[in-house]
């Protein structure tokens, strides 16, 4: 039997989602299938993205992208993982780091012995059994050593900072390279078929020139306002803003700071969060919170006093509401980025969702016939993603024991997911952690925001006490002599950027 295949794709936005979703498809369809762009430069990007996690370097391999060059042309820098900053109670700092934490030595996994030497008052703090955090502690940085093997150094993972607009910008290039065709001009409506088949799916997109833009298979990537998936398919949306309260947030660049630290950070402040990506030109700097409790002016003025230098421009507002579409993909529109949902980016999981959704696109792409099955599946796929992302992002609000403002009082003592109960009693009990199905978080992940703040298990698997105290407390510190060794052979993170890939001045 034949299969009737589609030919036209069209992709309803630009920005980050649009670009990446081009560059990908051109990358493994576009010498069959005709790939199209339709953006308006009058229509501004969101652009919070620019701080990204180490599955970015999976999606520049595929894409072919040369890091060096990539940094050079988005002014970016390495990250090595996020530091919080008044999560846990005021004054704690902790870091979620990328990679490995310890090394394995036998039955349990190396916390588990860790968590028996703590109890025992015998363990150092957990970040000194982290190559990613002790290297961003002392602003080191360098790619892996696959070819020192059984080394720290071979275990080094990491993610970018860089400019979202850049990225757009370049991505824009290389898609156009590969065949992708831009159409500039903003979408007044879409129309749908009215009869056969696939009666109902969206047909064209039509232009204020009076343009029609006709399709197959619709892409939407037009942000918040899901020109497609909700405007024209009516789709609806999931509210999530019950756990996650936070509802505005402001951005502005500032002057670069002295040092260029190698990671993000994230600092809680009265009612909400602010976050300081470091650039190669400038400090990416936001402050996302709870219009409830607090009023846009205060957000502003503590957002400016808490910049490394001169702001660049005035604080950008951005309205958004925490959630998901009931459904990412509907009859012959897959949403990608914003329009399909939004995360606050506490854990820089913005553009890691956008490649997730072009990969699930092409694990499951269509032919003309459009099968409910694989819709479901993908579907299916999509909300697994985005609720497991949610309870990690609910789990730093709701572990928090501040007692400085009614906001972090009620993030405290709110219902959370059953899955998330789940997770935060498990690791309570015995300090074990259970990935499931691949989701996006590792046991690592997880394990350092709940020791981080403050969530410490009542016991550790028995299994630990097989080795003798000693033994134990000798092994932990062989692996703490190791990395700090390690360490002090890395270079520093601007020097190397200095020598690899700096971008010109600007």
């Amino acid at each position: 039997m034949s299969q009737q295949l589609i030919q036209d794709i069209v992709i309803v936005g630009g920005g980050t989602a649009g670009w990446m979703t081009a560059a990908a498809l051109a990358t493994v369809v576009s010498d069959r299938y005709r790939i199209r762009v339709v953006e308006s430069d009058e229509i501004g990007i969101v652009g919070v993205g620019e701080a990204t996690i180490p599955m970015i370097q999976r999606f520049n391999r595929v894409v072919g992208i040369d890091e060096n060059e990539f940094m050079r042309e988005t002014q970016g820098t390495f990250k090595l993982g996020i530091e919080f900053v008044n999560w846990g109670r005021l004054g704690d700092r902790y870091m979620h780091g990328f990679g490995r934490v310890g090394q394995d030595l036998w039955t349990v996994p190396f916390d588990q012995y860790w968590h028996r030497m703590r109890a025992l008052g015998r363990a150092q703090p957990l970040e000194q059994y982290s190559i990613s955090r002790m290297a961003s502690l002392a602003n080191k940085f360098m790619p892996a050593r696959p070819d020192i093997p059984n080394s720290p150094l071979a275990d080094i993972t990491y993610a970018y900072h860089f400019d979202a607009s850049l990225y757009a910008k370049y991505l824009r290039r290389l898609s156009e390279s590969r065949g992708v065709r831009r159409t500039e001009g903003k979408i007044t409506h879409a129309t749908r078929r009215g009869e056969g088949a696939n009666a109902g799916h969206v047909d064209a997109v039509v232009l204020e020139s009076g343009e029609r833009v006709e399709g197959d298979l619709f892409i939407d990537c037009s942000g918040f306002r899901g020109l497609l998936i909700e405007q024209t398919l009516q789709t609806g949306f999931e509210d999530w803003t019950h756990w996650l309260p936070c509802d505005r947030a402001l951005a502005v660049p500032c002057e670069s700071a002295k040092v260029l630290t190698p990671y993000t950070r994230s600092t809680a402040h009265r009612a909400g969060w602010q976050w300081r990506i470091p650039l190669q030109h400038r400090i990416g700097n936001g402050h996302v919170y709870c219009s409830q409790h607090i009023s846009d002016d205060e957000a502003a003025a503590t957002l400016l006093a808490n910049l490394d230098g001169r702001p660049l421009a005035d604080p950008r507002p951005i309205r958004f509401k925490t959630g998901m579409r009931k459904l990412a993909w509907n009859q012959n529109v897959v949403a990608i980025g914003l329009a399909s949902g939004f995360l606050e980016p506490l854990e820089s999981t913005s553009i890691h969702l956008i490649q997730a959704a072009v990969q699930q696109l092409i694990d499951f792409f269509p032919d003309r016939g459009f099968e409910a099955t694989d819709i479901a599946a993908f579907n299916a796929h999509s909300r697994f993603h985005y609720e497991r992302i949610r309870d990690f992002i609910i789990l730093h609000y709701h572990l928090n024991q501040r007692d400085d403002s009614e906001f972090w009082r009620a993030c405290a003592h709110m219902a959370i997911p059953d899955s998330l109960r789940e997770k935060i009693e498990l690791f309570r009990s015995h300090g074990r952690v259970m990935r499931v199905n691949n989701e996006l978080f590792t046991e690592v992940g997880w394990l350092q925001v709940m020791e981080g703040q403050n969530l410490l298990p009542q016991r550790h698997h028995p299994l630990a006490e097989l080795q003798s105290e000693q033994a134990t407390f000798d092994y932990l510190e062989s692996v703490r002599d190791v990395i700090a060794k390690c360490v002090g052979v890395m270079p520093d993170h601007a020097e190397y950027i200095a020598q690899n890939c700096a971008a010109k001045p600007m």
